[in-house]
């Protein structure tokens, strides 16, 4: 990693526990100003904010009187790949060509890898992309099969492989044998990329508004979306807007589990991956993950398969915008969240992805008929992952169910402890930095400390 991504994280690290986080964030040395350059020469960014009316007129339809949040999407499908994470390729691409790479190699199945491709065509850089694409079966999900089109079709080679624990050791295997540069997603240069997302999101709410977004709806995986939205906002000094991650529900199924692997209808933005990452974010392919939502989020929710599938309509239909599911996830979210907000709040979901023929929810829904999973509409409550997908009937039956963020944050300090060698103890500095990424209180962090050491 110290070769593939040109600098060595050991200079950041403080104690077994701790580590320089913001001096890895800039280690890059990128103003936000410079990245917002590199994306404006790459063809990211720059993305259109559209208030949704009649979402906004729907949801007023059945909140209570003087309640209902105005709400807004950042169509970050308009960027060339098709997806937010165009901003996170578009600073590694930038990297890798201004240090004189031969090539980039990226690990994903999501929109990242389509995102790389699309970069390093654009800077004549080869490209690889490792997927994890079928179970044991050789069956693939048509949005992985999607995803592996596009990248081809932007020029990179595929490496796909069945599911399992070897995605990140093939992919240091291919940088050692290539020496390409590692456009990981959990390096600062990706989610430096992110910033200006959040930083675009108030510049634009300024402009149509007058001030900040009082809400930003996330969806959330790895963190690196939570993270770099949550910085740019803050460096574009919305330091009051809420940043309320979202996920969908899959809880039961696990991600590395050759017969879970085809029972969700979700590649990303999954509590299979938001609940992991947020609570040890250092499972990662870089010794230190740059994402660490868990340090930004103010709130997690998450919302049913079927919630996701029925704001996908609604979006299409009342909105005349058809977009990807798994950018719907935060839409999910927003629509009920605001119908809990007040009038005057505002509400913006920051990002929607691509849909095409393996990403459209009807192939979805049409591949989990296919692996029994029974698909109906009714009460969304009655949804259980891995057995059945219930559509609500009416949009008044989504919600936003809570995640309990202190649970997070005593598994994340578990977590640090047993990382840490046989017998350490937590030092001051120690308590601070798990404070911060926690984002509680170091006395908090304390009391935590003191009941796992009992």
């Amino acid at each position: 990693m110290r070769r593939a991504l040109g600098f060595d994280y050991s200079e950041f690290e403080r104690s077994p526990i701790a580590f320089d986080y913001e001096g890895l964030m800039a280690s890059h040395g990128l103003s936000l100003d410079d990245v917002r350059a590199i994306q404006q020469a790459a063809g990211v960014g720059s993305t259109p904010l559209i208030e949704l009316h009649n979402l906004t007129d729907l949801v007023r339809s059945y909140a209570d009187p003087g309640m209902g949040a105005r709400i807004f999407v950042k169509d970050e499908a308009a960027n060339l790949a098709g997806s937010f994470k165009d901003r996170r390729a578009s600073v590694s691409i930038h990297v890798a060509k201004q240090r004189g790479y031969e090539g980039v190699i990226a690990a994903t199945s999501g929109n990242y890898g389509a995102a790389v491709a699309s970069q390093a065509a654009r800077a004549d850089l080869k490209c690889i992309i490792v997927q994890e694409a079928f179970d044991s079966r050789h069956v693939g999900q048509p949005e992985i099969i999607e995803k592996s089109r596009l990248c081809e079709a932007f020029g990179a080679e595929v490496l796909q492989l069945t599911v399992g624990p070897e995605l990140f050791v093939v992919m240091l295997e291919l940088l050692e044998e290539t020496g390409y540069f590692a456009a990981s997603l959990y390096s600062p240069f990706g989610v430096a990329g992110i910033e200006t997302l959040g930083y675009e999101i108030v510049e634009q709410m300024r402009a149509l508004t007058g001030a900040p977004p009082t809400h930003v709806v996330v969806t959330h995986a790895g963190g690196g979306n939570t993270t770099g939205t949550a910085r740019g906002l803050r460096k574009a000094g919305a330091v009051g807007t809420q940043v309320i991650s979202a996920s969908v529900d899959l809880s039961g199924l696990h991600m590395a589990s050759d017969t879970d692997f085809n029972k969700k209808s979700f590649t990303t933005g999954h509590t299979g991956f938001g609940v992991p990452f947020a609570t040890w974010p250092d499972r990662a392919d870089v010794p230190r993950n740059a994402a660490r939502a868990l340090r930004y989020m103010d709130r997690y929710v998450t919302v049913s398969q079927g919630e996701v599938f029925y704001a996908t309509e609604a979006l299409a239909k009342l909105e005349g915008l058809e977009r990807g599911p798994s950018g719907n996830t935060a839409l999910a979210a927003a629509l009920a969240l605001a119908r809990d907000l007040p009038r005057d709040a505002t509400v913006v979901v920051q990002e929607t992805e691509y849909t095409g023929a393996g990403k459209h929810h009807w192939s979805q829904l049409a591949f989990a008929r296919a692996n029994g999973i029974e698909v109906r509409t009714g009460d969304p409550r009655d949804n259980v992952p891995g057995t059945s997908i219930v559509i609500p009937e009416r949009p008044e039956q989504l919600q936003a169910t809570d995640v309990d963020l202190d649970r997070l944050r005593r598994s994340y300090v578990r977590n640090a402890l047993q990382h840490a060698p046989a017998g350490y103890r937590p030092t001051a500095d120690d308590i601070v930095f798990l404070a911060e990424d926690a984002h509680t209180t170091p006395e908090a962090v304390e009391r935590i400390v003191a009941e796992l050491l009992e």
